[in-house]
């Protein structure tokens, strides 16, 4: 309790803090001190007035009207209800229903009565339908042509708010983006009671918003101008929201406007230093508005009230020293923004440039001598208000004190010398200046050459460290490894990649899009089980000992199944899969459950028991292998996996589950250079401004990791020629894209290769001479035989094109060759 009541004294406005103080003391049961919290509070929180609070209060006033002048008391009451709630489309109506019941019951004069009922009927509310039947009935000589005319205006703007009360029903408290439409179109429609009624129907719910009271008070400030709703706007603003510096700058605005006295405006301005800011610029712009208001009403003729401004400025720079630098460790105002102005009007106003240089002086002081543009603020004012002399010793001391900016410092002392100055004072300016710029040129000398041996130390360092963050991984990546083959494909993976467009290795897929495992992974197990087992490795591979858990605990299912019962055409071949998998059978046969029923997962294992990382799923149908194979690329555990017809390649070696493109596709591009960070649906936000994308393709490596390359099939040529024209090299997240017509190149290796030649297909042997050693790769035919191919063949995607030579055709006869030996 003794800290809430500490919080509130430092700031009043704390509203968290006013209310866990009333919780507090209402748990312990002081009643006194609980009716002074909550009247505290209440004066400085209001209660939002809505029409279910101004009912409650006509009702509570109609039990006085037997007092004198209390049925007159009573109907301004309701009159006033009308002005803040009448309009309220949804509640406004039982208002008016209230006050004509009151009327009735009085038994007033029928013309007071019709009243009523013509103003309700003019404007929009809900169930105005019945309220135009009761009017009609009430009326011995009907609805009057006027009424009817104004009630079916009232009936077409309540067709136009409709949408927007919808809007407000089916929403969530406290509505404000709905809120934030409906005022946007009453102010379109220009009526200002509309435009009031709504922005106080919103503020009922938001009032905790600063910036629907700001619109709110603009809006009155600009368009009404009626002082009591401006000024009782404002206050109602300031006192929900007390911490936004800019309600109170608006509202001491205000009150200059409308003429407040003076002590009103003083009285605001002291609480506004009170209301907890929540930074320290926002006490320098409170000071500086309350100063431009003492400003204003200084006569400079008379002394009080300049005596008045002086002290105000000494009390803020006191103020921003003491108080907002010991909250807020700073004073708010490093420019010095509010002496400066003191300077400015004492030179302007006062003439007392004494004074304005002693402010200068102090500003100086306060780390500012250093910038050029706060010495040629201190220049102007001496140029405008003071006298040559000063101007001169205004510069030299810039010249001599400016670090930012000294070639501009010196420029305008060199050109004042030129206007003003005589000989000797131009000389004394040029060596001034020489020797401030020689200075400055040798410490941008030295600072240059101290970052560039602060950027070569970061360099090493980060080679270092990346060197060792690289032998790490590879030790690490050595240990989780086993298997010869897996490593070999890794390697070989590391050197070509995947792209369909390199020459080593082509997915599967006529198209490119969709495919699936490479060639040599399409295997049997009659195939694999067939070969020697790899040697032992030293480390065991993560997740080794929960395999054998898993192994020892249930029997590995293809040791129990025959050979018979195993059916290629009913598997599916699954490879790519992660060394470390825990439990391959289980998630392989949730993952292909909704494909068909799965009969077995045959996940393969090393004579050691760890997991090869690749398996054979059979179906009991057949007709689950096509929909097995469409899962192919789909992720398991983070990592894609292959998946491919199961065909035993020692019985069909010419099978092949997929087709080469040689030829240009022309609908199709092919654009390199992407950031690795670059999505499938940015990508088609970039490409769908030249045509309609029929697919996309983003090429990855084994383990999901984007390689900067992407295929994008258009719906015809023409587009794809447009995409081509627009989109290469330009620029996507700071990387330049390269985009052309897909070119596959030709598959440059024998499809029968061993599966051996993982590694070894990767470079070309240099053909071995008598001895075994590489034959010379000098030509000894003349430059003159050779003819060079066509310049103008076109690159394929993802090679270098280069120019290669053939050889023109042998027959010429001695004579011919021995000439072209002898030309020069």
């Amino acid at each position: 309790q003794l800290r809430l009541v500490k919080g509130l004294s430092i700031n009043a406005f704390d509203y968290n803090c006013h209310v866990d103080l009333i919780k507090l003391l209402q748990q312990e049961g002081k009643l006194h001190r609980l009716r002074k919290a909550r009247q505290k509070m209440s004066e400085l929180f209001p209660l939002t007035e809505g029409p279910e609070i101004w009912l409650e209060y006509v009702q509570y006033s109609i039990g006085g009207m037997g007092a004198q002048g209390g049925i007159e008391r009573v109907r301004s009451i309701f009159e006033r209800a009308l002005t803040a709630v009448g309009l309220h489309m949804t509640k406004g109506a039982s208002i008016w229903e209230a006050y004509r019941e009151f009327e009735i019951l009085l038994n007033a004069q029928l013309e007071r009565i019709h009243t009523l009922f013509r103003r309700q009927l003019a404007v929009p509310l809900m169930d105005m339908e019945g309220t135009y039947a009761e009017y009609a009935d009430w009326a011995d000589d009907g609805v009057p042509e006027t009424v009817t005319h104004q009630y079916r205006r009232a009936l077409q703007q309540l067709e136009k708010c409709k949408p927007f009360e919808e809007a407000l029903l089916v929403s969530e408290p406290p509505k404000l983006v709905e809120y934030q439409a409906y005022i946007d179109f009453e102010m379109k429609e220009g009526d200002p009671a509309r435009v009031q009624i709504i922005f106080e129907r919103a503020l009922a719910e938001n009032c905790l918003v600063p910036d629907l009271w700001f619109k709110y008070t603009t809006y009155l400030d600009r368009q009404l101008k009626i002082k009591d709703l401006v000024l009782s706007a404002h206050e109602r603003a300031v006192r929900n929201c007390p911490w936004t510096m800019g309600l109170w700058k608006s509202y001491l605005l205000a009150l200059e406007r409308h003429g407040a006295d003076h002590q009103t405006v003083t009285d605001v301005f002291e609480k506004a230093l009170n209301a907890g800011f929540i930074q320290a610029t926002d006490y320098v712009e409170i000071w500086q508005s309350n100063l431009g208001y003492l400003r204003r009403r200084v006569d400079f003729k008379w002394s009080r009230e300049l005596d008045e401004l002086r002290a105000a400025f000494a009390r803020s720079l006191d103020y921003l020293k003491q108080d907002v630098e010991e909250r807020f460790s700073e004073s708010g105002d490093l420019s010095c923004t509010i002496m400066q102005v003191w300077a400015r009007i004492e030179a302007l106003h006062c003439k007392n440039m004494q004074k304005a240089r002693e402010l200068w002086d102090s500003i100086m002081t306060k780390g500012n001598a250093k910038y050029a543009n706060m010495w040629l603020e201190y220049y102007n004012l001496e140029r405008s208000y003071g006298d040559a002399a000063h101007c001169r010793k205004a510069l030299h001391r810039a010249v001599q004190c400016t670090s930012d900016y000294p070639e501009h410092v010196c420029d305008v002392l060199l050109n004042f010398e030129r206007v003003e100055g005589s000989l000797e004072d131009w000389d004394a300016a040029v060596q001034k200046t020489e020797t401030k710029l020689n200075r400055v040129n040798e410490q941008r000398v030295a600072e240059k050459e101290a970052l560039l041996t602060r950027q070569e130390e970061e360099k090493a360092e980060h080679r270092r460290k990346a060197k060792a963050d690289k032998k790490a991984q590879k030790k690490s990546q050595k240990a989780n490894r086993t298997g010869d083959k897996r490593k070999a494909e890794d390697e070989y993976e590391e050197e070509w990649g995947e792209d369909e467009e390199l020459p080593s290795k082509r997915l599967r897929g006529e198209e490119g899009f969709g495919s699936t495992a490479t060639e040599d992974l399409m295997e049997t197990e009659s195939g694999l089980f067939g070969r020697r087992a790899p040697p032992p490795r030293k480390s065991e591979p993560p997740g080794f000992r929960k395999n054998l858990q898993g192994l020892s605990e249930a029997p590995r299912q293809p040791q129990d199944m025959s050979k018979e019962q195993r059916k290629d055409e009913d598997s599916v071949f699954v490879s790519n899969l992660a060394f470390n998998l825990e439990d391959p059978e289980g998630k392989l046969r949730t993952f292909f459950q909704g494909c068909g029923t799965v009969q077995q997962v045959r996940p393969v294992f090393t004579v050691k028991g760890a997991f090869r990382g690749y398996c054979y799923v059979q179906f009991e149908d057949r007709l689950a292998v096509s929909e097995a194979l469409k899962l192919d690329r789909q992720e398991v555990d983070g990592r894609p996996i292959y998946v491919s017809p199961c065909v035993d390649k020692n019985k069909n070696p010419d099978f092949k589950v997929f087709k080469y493109k040689t030829a240009v596709e022309k609908h199709k591009i092919f654009i390199s250079g992407l950031p690795y960070s670059c999505t499938k649906e940015t990508l088609e936000d970039l490409c769908k401004q030249h045509g309609t994308v029929k697919a996309i393709r983003l090429i990855t490596n084994r383990s999901g990791k984007p390689k900067g390359l992407a295929y994008v099939e258009y719906e015809n040529e023409a587009q794809a020629s447009q995409a081509v024209l627009k989109m290469d090299g330009t620029m996507l997240e700071n990387f330049t894209l390269s985009v052309a017509i897909s070119n596959p190149p030709s598959r440059k290796m024998e499809d029968k290769a061993a599966p051996s030649r993982i590694l070894g297909a990767a470079m070309m042997r240099q053909p071995q001479g008598a001895r075994g050693k590489g034959r010379t790769q000098i030509s000894l035919l003349p430059r003159s035989l050779y003819r060079q191919s066509d310049p103008d063949a076109k690159a394929e995607n993802g090679t270098v094109s280069a120019p290669h030579a053939t050889v023109t055709d042998g027959s010429l006869s001695n004579e011919d060759f021995a000439r072209m030996l002898l030309k020069k």
